[in-house]
């Protein structure tokens, strides 16, 4: 293994030098000043990030305004306290689930409300319609994962913030894999709370996670009813001083920091169009050397910007496919495969954070390469060209701009 190790799962992606180093600077009290100063440049960089993930570099910024919080714990941390801080007993929810993550909010809800479930198979676009038929009057709260990372689908965010403004039902929305790598617009989809985590497109370690809380839902959260670790109300009032509730894992927070003041000084407008040509080279590869994509998107629902889906060839699915992956561990490129039944039938790549385009390229040919070790004819020297040509259009165009 003469190259460096290549990580390309889905989270966590890789950090920059600069963001490893910032968690091995000297231990600081998590109630000092110094901390606090941490805190408020990571929360300035969120607020960016949450409210100006534009192309066009228009905020999105809801007409209230909002606050950006920093959790001591993963994004899962987030959708729970977001449910539980707005829904209890009685509560009414409606869920979206296309993939795992989905899934996941579904069970977080029904811990604390009645859930309507919108289901189609894992891979499947979610059609507005059905959306339309479960949201009422009586719904208290909607929720969805943006960008479906177990299947490399990018759902319809706009038009379910819609139908859920509508019948004046909240709006959770999970941007894990989709905040800091993608297009997300907290007004004009009508986003209530959002939810990433650090170790996704922000590219930071692993442990924490953010969280957007629209001002005009702050009236109607009670930290009563909330896991006591979670009391969102509680979250609020210490982050007006820079602070959070309990003990703050203080080197995750300098990196945190670092990560996101990388993401400002690139712009969200650059790093959105960086992932988006990535993607588009990841897709074109793949497909040009002989694979296919596993997610079906149709209607408002596209493919994903961050992570790529694609199903395994059915000579090497199922008991056979752990070959594959210890073909490309050989190659010293981590990737992911499929989760819970999808296990054995795709694999997944991410291009979040700052890999450069190199990267793109090397995932490509790992993947070509341990697909032919293990018997699959592929044509990897056509998706190598493909991918490269994507990528040497985006750096024209670029240059244009």
């Amino acid at each position: 293994m003469d190259e460096d190790f290549l990580l390309l799962n889905p989270g966590p992606v890789p950090v920059t030098d600069e963001v490893a180093a910032a968690m091995d600077e000297r231990m600081i009290s998590h109630r000092s000043t110094e901390f606090e100063a941490i805190y408020e440049r990571a929360q300035n960089g969120l607020d960016y990030i949450f409210e100006q993930s534009t192309v066009d570099r228009k905020t999105t910024e809801p007409p209230g305004g909002g606050t950006s919080l920093i959790l001591n714990g993963t994004a899962t941390m987030g959708m729970e306290a977001a449910v539980a801080n707005l829904v209890g007993d009685g509560g009414n929810v409606v869920s979206l689930i296309n993939g795992k993550f989905g899934r996941r909010f579904a069970r977080i809800a029904e811990r604390y409300a009645e859930v309507t479930r919108v289901s189609v198979p894992w891979g499947d676009s979610i059609p507005l319609e059905d959306v339309r038929a479960a949201v009422s009057d009586s719904t208290d709260l909607v929720t969805m994962v943006h960008n479906e990372t177990s299947t490399g689908l990018l759902n319809p965010a706009s038009g379910v913030g819609h139908i859920a403004a509508e019948h004046d039902a909240r709006f959770v929305l999970d941007g894990v894999t989709s905040i800091g790598g993608d297009v997300f617009c907290l007004d004009a989809w009508h986003v209530d709370i959002a939810v990433t985590d650090a170790q996704k497109a922000l590219a930071a370690p692993p442990g924490i996670s953010a969280m957007y809380v629209a001002e005009d839902v702050i009236d109607e959260l009670n930290g009563e009813i909330a896991p006591f670790y979670s009391d969102l109300e509680w979250h609020l009032r210490k982050a007006q001083s820079h602070q959070t509730p309990f003990t703050s894992a203080v080197p995750l927070f300098r990196a945190l920091a670092v990560a996101i003041e990388d993401i400002v000084d690139e712009t969200m407008a650059t790093r959105i169009q960086r992932h988006r040509n990535q993607a588009e080279a990841f897709r074109r590869g793949f497909t040009r050397m002989g694979l296919s994509l596993f997610a079906n998107p149709a209607d408002l629902t596209v493919l994903s910007n961050t992570v790529t889906a694609v199903s395994l060839p059915e000579t090497i699915a199922g008991e056979d496919a752990p070959a594959f992956f210890d073909a490309v561990s050989e190659r010293n490129v981590s990737i992911s495969g499929g989760q819970a039944h999808l296990g054995g039938e795709i694999f997944r790549v991410s291009n979040m954070g700052r890999l450069p385009d190199t990267a793109i390229l090397r995932g490509v040919e790992a993947v070509g390469d341990a697909l032919t070790d293990v018997g699959v004819d592929v044509d990897v020297t056509a998706g190598l060209a493909a991918a490269r040509d994507q990528l040497d259009v985006a750096v024209a165009q670029s240059a244009d701009d």
